[in-house]
């Protein structure tokens, strides 16, 4: 299934199809190595987003003869910063595109490869320093966050009281919140809590317990992920709460999207944020280097409110995530 035409955006296929004539550029001379360091795997999103990764890779090689990527997945930041710096060392990689593993830890090392004169895109992720990256490729966090706190206020009476599952301690998670918690302003909307659910569905699970135990009354949970809503929704069946509130997660899952689709009150809507996006990072990093067209700023593909009215639009069963 090639899922690319919704996420990856019209510019990039755009871009693509003004420049397959110049891909005699990418043919003679030199290898270009581009580098790619993304997390493993650990849950739905990312083994979309590595599913995509390797179909993108695989594609521009074909089409790219002169092009040589080299791919890196990690299941840590230390490993991360391991595998950027030995391809460094090792294949003297002319690009990077990264989607950090957490943002602090890897400042300092992708700053590093850029000092060194190398093409830098930043995915997802943010770093904790800005103006490194010569590109920067991501959802819409401060939409993705916004759009789910409007649908909140516009769905819960005053006084309703909810709780919040966040991400790995990110930029572009605190960007998430931020939107989030400003959306609700005005609305006499109560958190009672916000804890670090990783982006993980076991996590999600005992985070979600611990409000279960410790709140009597929760109207609604944004577990701002799909994956985390998993772990939050089999935490809630294990108490017999199902009736006493709603879950919003986020990015599209399948099973998620098909819920929505049929009509489950307990996901009644969630919000799209394209693991695909890692396509148009590396699409577009190869672009820099075979053809004239710029490849520098910022890339930011927007998020929508899937309801039930629009679901089917969202949902594709061959999908990996």
């Amino acid at each position: 299934m090639k899922r690319r035409s919704l996420m990856q955006g019209a510019a990039v296929a755009g871009l693509l199809a003004m420049t397959w004539g110049s891909a005699a550029l990418a043919q003679e001379g030199e290898k270009t190595v581009i580098g790619v360091a993304i997390p493993s795997a650990t849950h739905g999103f990312m083994g979309g987003l590595n599913w995509h990764a390797q179909d993108t890779i695989k594609r521009l090689g074909a089409a790219y003869p002169n092009l040589e990527f080299v791919l890196s997945t990690s299941g840590d930041s230390a490993k991360q910063v391991n595998d950027i710096e030995d391809m460094m060392a090792t294949r003297d990689i002319d690009a990077l595109v990264v989607l950090p593993f957490e943002s602090e830890p890897l400042t300092a090392p992708v700053k590093a490869v850029k000092d060194a004169g190398k093409f830098v895109t930043v995915v997802d992720r943010g770093l904790s320093q800005e103006g490194i990256e010569d590109l920067y490729v991501a959802g819409d966090n401060t939409a993705f966050g916004r759009v789910a706190g409007e649908y909140f206020k516009a769905n819960l009476k005053p006084g309703a009281k909810i709780v919040v599952l966040r991400g790995i301690p990110t930029t572009l998670d605190n960007e998430r919140v931020e939107a989030f918690q400003k959306a609700l302003d005005g609305s006499e909307i109560e958190i009672l809590d916000m804890q670090h659910g990783n982006w993980n569905r076991d996590d999600a699970f005992n985070v979600m317990q611990d409000y279960l135990s410790k709140y009597p009354q929760i109207d609604a949970v944004w577990a701002a992920d799909d994956d985390m809503a998993v772990g939050v929704l089999e935490a809630i069946s294990a108490a017999n709460r199902q009736d006493q509130m709603w879950v919003v997660g986020g990015a599209g899952m399948k099973e998620i999207v098909k819920r929505i689709m049929d009509g489950d009150k307990q996901l009644p809507v969630n919000v799209t944020y394209p693991p695909a996006l890692i396509s148009s990072a590396i699409e577009m990093t190869a672009l820099h280097f075979v053809s004239n067209a710029p490849m520098t700023g910022r890339f930011i593909i927007g998020s929508q409110l899937i309801t039930p009215e629009n679901a089917n639009k969202f949902y594709y069963p061959d999908s990996p995530f």
